[in-house]
């Protein structure tokens, strides 16, 4: 099932989307179930206190919730990281599975150093990829966000787009089941809390949804997390859309806090959904406004597109100028972060 993805009359599109972006976040009914993945029962207990609020019942169920959830961090406390950062250095970790996901994208489940290991990442960071290309003098050194959960224990997902004349990207598509990569972690980004902001949006490109898809993960699998989420994401084509189906049971699951909105280059004749690139016309239209008390903006994509939306950051610890639509917009620079 697709994300919806038409847009409606240009002036009905806006008195939507702005209703949407200033109005109180509902009191979330359900959590979840392609999200959560501890603490059974949680979910069912936190729906029983919401429809029987008041009654005994309630606090039976608030109570498990509260067990629940301190069992839950009681375990996550005591289990082992591959990942620690600091001076741990890069860690050897074996490829397990490759899985086609389109013409140039691939899945990659890499096994981590014991079973009941975790991978050790917060929300939000990444990790560093490294191989030695035979001959060069020096190795190539590339950051992925994993797409899996933080508490999988394992593996490590990586969903890796191939890019003509990118050497890590081309290693890993060469790679088969069996063979290892350097890697290290966890390479801190944007700390997230729940309900840092009231509402945040999502300015993707490609790939550039992988970490946009961590903060959404951490988000939605989160009962006590009211925050709602704009997300904006350019594509090519069509079979170009990643985690399409994680994000249409997104929206249909929390359709009051989770808006998507997508645009491609080449739509095909039947696309309903926005056309050419990300510009200003529909950043105007879905965004919650710059006056907007508490809000986040997030951009990750290829440097044309962060060029256009946002400017490039200068580095790691840099975020740069802001430029491009949001500036014109009247973002201000706290108001934006760059993956």
């Amino acid at each position: 099932m697709f994300a919806r993805s038409a847009f409606r009359a240009a002036a009905p599109l806006r008195q939507q989307i702005r209703h949407y972006a200033t109005e109180p976040a509902p009191a979330q009914g359900k959590s979840n179930k392609a999200f959560v993945y501890s603490a059974a029962g949680l979910g069912a207990a936190g729906a029983a206190y919401y429809f029987f609020a008041g009654t005994p019942a309630a606090k039976k169920a608030e109570a498990k919730v509260s067990e629940a959830a301190s069992a839950a961090s009681s375990a996550t406390a005591d289990v082992k990281k591959a990942f620690t950062g600091g001076d741990q250095g890069f860690v050897s970790l074996k490829l397990e599975e490759v899985q086609n996901v389109s013409h140039n994208t691939k899945l990659f489940r890499f096994k981590l150093p014991e079973d009941d290991m975790v991978s050790g990442l917060h929300i939000a960071s990444a990790i560093l990829t490294k191989y030695q290309p035979q001959g060069a003098e020096k190795p190539v050194m590339r950051p992925y966000t994993p797409i899996s959960d933080e508490d999988s224990k394992g593996h490590m997902d990586l969903l890796v787009k191939r890019y003509e004349n990118g050497p890590m990207s081309t290693h890993l598509h060469d790679m088969v089941p069996g063979q290892r990569l350097d890697i290290k972690g966890p390479l801190p980004k944007y700390s997230w809390t729940p309900n840092k902001h009231g509402h945040i949006a999502l300015i993707a490109g490609g790939t550039g949804i992988t970490p946009m898809f961590q903060l959404c993960r951490a988000i939605f699998k989160n009962p006590e997390d009211k925050t709602k989420v704009t997300l904006v994401f350019g594509n090519v084509t069509e079979d170009d859309i990643l985690l399409k189906h994680e994000l249409a049971e997104l929206e249909n699951t929390y359709p009051q806090r989770f808006r998507a909105f997508y645009v491609l280059d080449n739509p095909p004749k039947t696309w309903a959904g926005g056309k050419g690139y990300i510009n200003s016309e529909l950043l105007k239209t879905v965004l919650p406004e710059p006056k907007a008390d508490n809000i986040k903006l997030f951009v990750c994509g290829p440097p044309g597109l962060m060029t256009s939306i946002s400017g490039n950051k200068k580095s790691p610890k840099d975020q740069g100028e802001l430029t491009g639509i949001l500036k014109e917009l009247g973002y201000t620079p706290e108001q934006v972060y760059k993956f």
